[in-house]
């Protein structure tokens, strides 16, 4: 009984998958949008924003944070996602950003052409939030720096649970990473930046989070796991895997 109920929620989570990336005109139109720049569209046939965005399952009026948005890659789509009606937080930990203004500047200087819907925050990581309850929570390649000592993490339990109360009933967490070798668990987020994709599930639901989703388009079969996710020879190219949490409702 416990293995037929174990073949079918896997395959239920494949099911979703499947058609969570059935891509909505929202999402299509906003990664056509003519003022995404050519840096960022160069990109697009490696990280597949248009599945990618659609299995998080975002919509039109969806409260979204877009967490470490580095130089707004996604932080852009979003804002065209949602629309008028909805909103993108751009959201950088003050334990990074107050020693590296840099980081705070490069995405204030993306942001005044989706000032409408867009905005920055800063804040502490075990205070993560945003003024209202938000539909979907975006951390892409980040996650495994939280275990690095210079994005200065005090305690990564208590920012996914931090996470989990931001959210509305139902609300997504919605992580992309770099793949590191089964049961390496965090060992290679320092050296390699990639971690361990088991390992990270754990983490996550022990915040709360019930696993909700998992996604192969960014699946790189050459990837042995050996080489550093940023090397030139991997930019674009390193195995990452996509999971999608959900807070029960």
């Amino acid at each position: 009984m416990y293995r037929l109920a174990t073949a079918i929620a896997i395959a239920a989570l494949f099911a979703t998958a499947a058609l969570a990336q059935t891509v909505s005109p929202a999402v299509t139109a906003a990664v056509k949008d003519p003022g995404r720049p050519a840096t960022d569209t160069a990109r697009d046939a490696d990280r597949k924003p248009a599945e990618s965005v659609a299995f998080s399952g975002m919509k039109p009026g969806y409260k979204v944070a877009d967490f470490l948005p580095g130089g707004g890659y996604y932080t852009r789509i979003f804002s065209k996602v949602v629309g008028p009606k909805g909103h993108v937080y751009a959201v950088l930990p003050a334990e990074f950003a107050t020693p590296h203004p840099r980081i705070q500047a490069e995405i204030a200087a993306v942001l005044p052409p989706y000032s409408s819907n867009t905005e920055l925050l800063v804040k502490p990581y075990a205070e993560f939030g945003a003024p209202e309850k938000l539909d979907v929570v975006w951390i892409s390649l980040n996650y495994h720096d939280l275990h690095n000592p210079g994005f200065a993490v005090p305690d990564i339990s208590a920012f996914n649970k931090a996470v989990f109360n931001s959210l509305k009933p139902g609300g997504v967490y919605f992580i992309i990473d770099y793949a590191a070798a089964p049961g390496s668990a965090f060992s290679a987020t320092g050296k390699l930046h990639r971690v361990d994709e088991e390992a990270l599930k754990k983490e996550v639901e022990a915040a709360g989070f019930m696993l909700d989703g998992e996604s192969n388009i960014l699946h790189q079969t050459a990837d042995d796991h050996t080489l550093a996710s940023g090397s030139e020879t991997m930019k674009d190219k390193a195995d990452e895997f996509i999971i999608r949490f959900k807070r029960p409702a």
